[in-house]
């Protein structure tokens, strides 16, 4: 079995992202949605998740953008928020220790509440202007 790690480097993170989207690729709930946008895009979509958790993470600023309008009209609602959440948080404890694990699921909860909030607040706007 494999030593648990810290996450110190664009190393660390890569093995996370990697492993959390591969987590995301076989599940029955998630993958036909990220499948459907992403198309045959996962290696320039796993590139900017690399820069994105390399800035979050390590405060090494390799990512600009806003997060949420990808995001914005996908049909996802509390369920699937959950199932993230639940690889995530799975993934982060099956390969790394420390605070900076910790900070990670913390960091994807705080994504994840913040995203399905304004998701559902979308959906039930008549104007609906997202």
């Amino acid at each position: 079995m494999e030593t648990k790690q810290q996450i110190l480097t664009i190393d660390d993170i890569k093995k996370l992202v990697d492993a959390f989207y591969g987590h995301i690729r076989n599940d029955a709930l998630l993958a036909p949605i990220f499948n459907e946008r992403i198309k045959d895009n996962w290696p320039r979509h796993l590139e900017k998740m690399y820069r994105f958790w390399q800035t979050v993470l390590l405060e090494e600023y390799t990512y600009s953008g806003s997060p949420f309008l990808p995001h914005a009209r996908l049909p996802v609602d509390h369920e699937h928020f959950s199932k993230w959440m639940a690889l995530f948080t799975k993934t982060v404890n099956e390969l790394f220790t420390g605070e900076k694990a910790q900070e990670a699921i913390w960091r994807a909860g705080k994504m994840a509440e913040m995203f399905e909030h304004k998701i559902a607040a979308s959906k039930n706007n008549p104007l609906n202007i997202l």
